[in-house]
């Protein structure tokens, strides 16, 4: 029996057996993927991002307790090597991932970033294809928090939230710089600290000049995640929009997009790939040298290595 199949069996350590070889970038199990791709399509994947310090693995520690308490199966991918939620130096945080990770209802990982300025890992796609196999209904995808980068989230996730807390400016202007475009549901938390009100107007009159796109007008919550304040009223309105864009007939459209950007990406790494391989590393090596002494510019770099390969 292959990884795969044992996965759509429920076999959780080939699910995290897989998840390694995923990050791992072992291209052996290529087949076992497309297995998976077949398989899945059915999970809820639900995308949270925010600046680091917002609450989001205590969030996404109550969004789990909310969503098994109704029944639900949850998967966690949490791509950040420094979240607390996924091991810091926070007690409080590791206790809490130890109750999650006793039920068998639940299933976490923690993936690195290894760079990637999206804050999403290349391998994350993949990884929530496994868990969606395994038969997790919810997965969450807790992103680093790299500001405007973060709306690399859209190439996988169905629903955005984004996390702010009140009293941090550079929280509102992460969210103008690029992340307002891509949040579904928007996420006062630590709503007991002083600013709340102030957050929630510049929110508001953001989103009022953004207007509404794809039949959903963003909302605005507000959470106190440390004692679960506002989080059944969150995951009312979560399941609220996936209704929504299943009833409207736009999971399809939207699974066709984050397809064919996930194609587009993968054909931009192998054919760069190919081209690198077949120029040479040596070569490759000296023409960055003439880029940097300012003897060639980059486009003629890029046409010399094309022209390579038309020959």
């Amino acid at each position: 029996m292959g990884l795969a199949e044992k996965v759509a069996s429920g076999d959780r350590r080939a699910a995290a057996r897989l998840i390694s070889l995923i990050e791992d970038g072992d291209e052996s199990i290529r087949t076992e993927l497309a297995d998976l791709h077949c398989r899945g399509g059915h999970a809820h994947i639900v995308g949270v991002t925010g600046s680091p310090g917002a609450g989001k693995s205590t969030l996404i520690h109550k969004l789990a307790r909310e969503w098994r308490q109704r029944g639900k199966t949850v998967g966690i991918i949490a791509v950040d090597p420094s979240s607390p939620f996924t091991g810091g130096a926070l007690l409080g945080d590791r206790i809490r991932m130890q109750e999650l990770s006793t039920d068998q209802g639940v299933f976490i990982r923690s993936m690195s970033s290894r760079g990637n300025p999206g804050g999403v890992a290349k391998a994350t796609a993949d990884a929530v294809r496994v868990l969606d196999a395994l038969g997790m209904e919810k997965v969450i995808v807790e992103t680093v928090g790299a500001g405007q980068s973060e709306v690399a989230v859209m190439d996988v996730v169905h629903t955005v939230l984004v996390v702010v807390v009140p009293g941090l400016g550079d929280d509102i202007q992460a969210i103008k710089a690029g992340i307002l475009e891509i949040g579904d549901l928007f996420v006062i938390n630590k709503a007991d600290r002083d600013g709340v009100e102030v957050a929630q107007r510049e929110l508001e009159m953001m989103l009022e000049l953004e207007g509404e796109a794809k039949g959903w007008r963003p909302l605005i919550f507000k959470t106190i995640a440390r004692t679960g304040e506002g989080i059944g009223e969150l995951v009312d309105n979560i399941e609220g929009h996936w209704d929504m864009i299943k009833r409207e007939g736009l999971l399809e459209e939207s699974e066709r997009q984050r397809c064919r950007r996930e194609v587009l990406e993968l054909l931009k790494h192998k054919a760069v790939l190919a081209l690198l391989s077949e120029y040479g590393p040596d070569d490759f090596d000296a023409l960055v040298r003439e880029v940097a002494r300012r003897k060639l510019h980059p486009h003629d770099a890029v046409e010399k290595i094309m022209e390579k390969r038309k020959k």
